[in-house]
């Protein structure tokens, strides 16, 4: 079959690498993408959130599955523009999407399907901010209640940064502080049936020890030898097949990639958040280790066909990603500056470790920063220290002027194991 990708960053430079290996892949294309997608995959310029552009240039390609990589586009209803084109689209509707647009959307959702999560409040005055924050006391939890490119979370002990946040949102859920590690588990689901991926835990602060500001995401790594056998079971029993039942029984059939951030807490499993896509850097990690080509599994999703699509199988393999990002960020990130040293990763750390490019461009023969996260370094290996030492490895042969990366992802998992 013909494949188009939509998105440009690194999420998307990992399912086209692994479509681009599934043999039943005749054709693969991705736009917008990025430099490093065009070494996998035809490039075409689109506008990603306008639906009928999309649609418009699936048909030109004779794509026969559409998938829609980031969370703004599906939020518009990009997956519906596409389905009504008659073409089969791995993302959920715009309706079913507002699990991930909309925070009080989801908390409803898992209320009315008794599904685990933190206790909140939606808040849309001043007043009502105040009430929640001192309801719940410090550490405040304050979520922007629309789409913030995983930055719209602030978790503090500062109730003042914590109010100035909320203010700041025109609708904003404060909720109690969930403790324990964290989980991203994804599940790839047709409105009924649920075929759960391996979970990974990522790490969403800028700097070493979890310190300094939230980010997209700093790194990833699969498998967790610290959490239990039974996880994956009980989530989709306790969160996952409830919450698209319920979707299913509202008239908003929940059809994609449903992700749930999880709390591993002293009272048991909590969901912290849903996302409507693949997470960043998760995928990076979970699609290295799955060993089923990708695209048969995409296409019974958009069809509605998972029921026959038999177990999953994995590579024993551990997988860890650091992300190096650009100079400054979080904040405004510095752009345009030369990045060296990929052709070395290639050359040398190929096929243990490889580079996915998330916010990069192509200026003639160089490739140059133009985001935020620029780079997913990821390495295989027999276990997480392997791994590790296989990425960093990697990461250092990278040169990229200002550029910040962590160097503890998976370290206490890896002494862990």
């Amino acid at each position: 079959m013909k494949v188009l990708v939509i998105g440009g960053g690194a999420r998307e430079h990992a399912l086209c690498r692994s479509l681009s290996l599934d043999p039943d892949v005749t054709a693969l294309y991705c736009a917008p993408g990025n430099a490093g997608i065009a070494e996998v995959a035809e490039l075409h310029p689109v506008d990603a959130l306008d639906g009928a552009a999309v649609a418009r240039l699936a048909g030109e390609l004779g794509a026969g599955l559409v998938v829609v990589g980031p969370e703004a586009p599906l939020v518009a209803g990009v997956a519906d523009a596409v389905r009504a084109a008659g073409i089969p689209c791995f993302g959920p509707s715009k309706e079913a999407a507002q699990l991930e647009g909309s925070k009080a959307f989801a908390k409803d959702v898992m209320a009315a399907a008794n599904v685990p999560t933190a206790r909140s409040y939606v808040c849309t005055t001043p007043e009502e901010i105040d009430t929640a924050l001192d309801a719940f006391g410090a550490p405040y939890v304050v979520k922007d209640d629309g789409l913030a490119a995983g930055k719209g979370v602030v978790v503090t002990d500062d109730l003042a940064a914590a109010r100035d946040h909320a203010l700041a949102c025109d609708r904003v859920v404060i909720e109690e502080f969930l403790d324990g590690p964290e989980v991203s588990l994804f599940a790839i689901t047709d409105g009924v049936t649920v075929l759960p991926l391996q979970p990974a835990q990522d790490f969403k602060r800028a700097l070493d020890g979890d310190e300094g500001p939230n980010t997209g995401g700093m790194g990833a790594y699969s498998p967790l030898p610290w959490a239990d056998p039974k996880l994956v079971d009980e989530v989709m029993a306790t969160v996952l097949q409830p919450t698209v039942d319920e979707l299913r029984r509202r008239g908003t059939p929940f059809s994609g990639l449903l992700y749930a951030g999880l709390a591993i807490t002293s009272r048991g499993v909590r969901v912290i958040e849903f996302n409507a896509r693949f997470g960043d850097p998760e995928t990076q990690v979970v699609l290295a280790r799955l060993k089923t080509p990708l695209a048969s599994v995409l296409l019974h999703s958009a069809n509605g066909t998972l029921d026959v699509e038999p177990p999953l199988t994995w590579r024993d393999d551990a997988a860890v990603t650091v992300v190096i990002a650009s100079h400054n960020y979080p904040e405004p990130p510095r752009t345009g500056d030369p990045i060296e040293g990929l052709g070395e990763v290639a050359a040398q750390d190929a096929p243990h470790a490889y580079v996915l490019h998330a916010g990069t461009r192509r200026e003639g023969d160089a490739i140059v920063s133009a985001g935020g996260r620029v780079l997913s370094v990821t390495a295989t290996g027999k276990d997480l220290t392997q791994a590790r030492e296989r990425a960093y490895e990697a990461v250092s042969r990278i040169r990229l002027d200002g550029s910040q990366h962590r160097t503890d992802i998976a370290q206490k998992a890896a002494a862990g194991s």
